[in-house]
């Protein structure tokens, strides 16, 4: 298929997805660009809104095909290995009983390529999975931005990221909050027990939480800080040389607008050239005027510290697992099951930014509020500048084929 422009204008990503399954009911998705976004990641990306109706209307009447497995394209020239792996950690949030054989063998096989493959032919059927109307899914990307920054306020890093106040209520706040506030995902209690809005992005800024010692670690760079609050996490190089990562922790509650729309709107930006990039591009001309935009968009997002972990995998997925780059998957889950294998055969950006050839098994370890459809995934590029710039590029048609393990029923959808 023809390449379509991300859309910048309309997606919300700072819900972000990497975190558990009942916070995402809530929230959407942590994390993810997906900057593809902004706009915007958990992914995890937004897509032109008649491509996105298209593909909705399409998963009402998706249909599977039985395929064998040593027929998928390419299934020989990739190494399953990471796959595997990625699927082994993911056996650890099964819970699903028909699954408990492969899983067992996940865990006793060589990581090894051939031992992999030979995996995931014994153990797993594969179905295509064929949108109506079109025989191909759609792909976006998300990745783990990487930033400076310093756990104490210093010459150069005075931006503040903050920890999850404790008179935030995110559990049943609109339920008792007054009917203009019921559309908030959070609410404030006041020191008399009344629930109220939670500060708007504006009045955070301005120094609503000051003096509360909410301040997790600062930041360098406003644009950046802004980026990873749609983006929902990030790994921070610190000024003593170590690294921490950034998770998603809460939502203030208020309604994401897009700052992409805001710059449109105020015909700073022509609306057919809104990217990531271009956003960037005019805070850098226009640095005086950061906050004004920014704060057009009242969401605001907490975080916390990630502690221990693998330092080579990336962030938390939907399932509490870290991802893995490029084998690593949201989707759908009114679709699909966490921790399902998918076969995706298509074209991805390569590193110099030209579309090649994609032909990987992933795992499915993530969701996000803007992956909508049976043949719908974002892609976990990884982390870092390198990572970004090829999810930012990222609006391609696939071919999805999902893999089950023998004996496991089809969904109701596909039956």
């Amino acid at each position: 298929m023809g390449r379509v422009m991300v859309d910048w204008l309309t997606y919300d990503l700072d819900h972000y997805r990497r975190v558990d399954v009942a916070r995402l009911v809530r929230y959407g998705p942590i994390f993810t660009f997906v900057f593809l976004v902004v706009l915007s990641i958990g992914g995890c990306a937004s897509v032109n809104g008649e491509l996105q109706s298209g593909l909705n209307q399409a998963s009402a009447h998706t249909s599977v095909q039985s395929v064998a497995i040593t027929q998928l394209p390419g299934w020989t020239g990739d190494d399953q290995t990471g796959a595997l792996m990625a699927f082994r950690r993911s056996c650890s949030k099964i819970n699903r009983s028909a699954w408990n054989a492969a899983c067992t063998a996940a865990g006793t096989v060589s990581p090894d390529p051939q031992t992999a493959r030979q995996f995931f032919e014994t153990q797993f059927n594969a179905y295509r999975i064929i949108p109506s109307g079109d025989a191909r899914g759609f792909l976006t990307g998300y990745f783990e931005p990487e930033v400076r920054g310093s756990r104490v306020r210093a010459p150069g890093f005075e931006v503040p990221v903050y920890r999850r106040p404790d008179d935030l209520v995110t559990e049943g706040g609109r339920a008792n909050a007054t009917q203009d506030d019921k559309r908030l995902e959070a609410m404030r209690r006041t020191a008399n027990g009344q629930l109220v809005p939670f500060y708007t992005r504006a009045e955070i800024e301005a120094g609503a939480l000051d003096n509360r010692g909410l301040e997790l670690i600062w930041l360098a760079d406003p644009v950046d800080t802004f980026f990873i609050h749609v983006q929902g996490s990030a790994r921070v190089r610190l000024t003593d040389g170590s690294t921490m990562r950034l998770a998603f922790a809460a939502k203030n509650g208020h309604p994401y607008t897009s700052i992409g729309r805001v710059l449109v709107d105020k015909n700073e930006i022509p609306e057919g050239e809104v990217s990531m990039q271009s956003i960037r591009d005019w805070f850098a001309r226009n640095p005086g005027r950061i906050s004004e935009i920014t704060d057009q968009n009242n969401s605001f997002i907490f975080f916390r510290e990630l502690s221990g972990g693998d330092p080579s995998l990336g962030p938390e997925g939907a399932q509490g697992l870290p991802l893995t780059s490029m084998r690593s998957l949201a989707v759908d889950r009114n679709f699909h099951q966490l921790g399902t294998p998918f076969w995706i055969s298509g074209t991805l950006p390569g590193a110099n930014g030209a579309d090649q050839a994609y032909r990987q098994l992933m795992v499915a370890q993530d969701t996000g509020s803007a992956i909508l459809g049976a043949a719908r995934g974002d892609i976990f590029f990884g982390s870092g500048d390198q990572a970004g710039r090829r999810a930012g590029l990222t609006q391609h048609r696939a071919d999805f084929f999902m893999l089950l393990p023998k004996g496991v029923p089809l969904p109701g959808w596909a039956r």
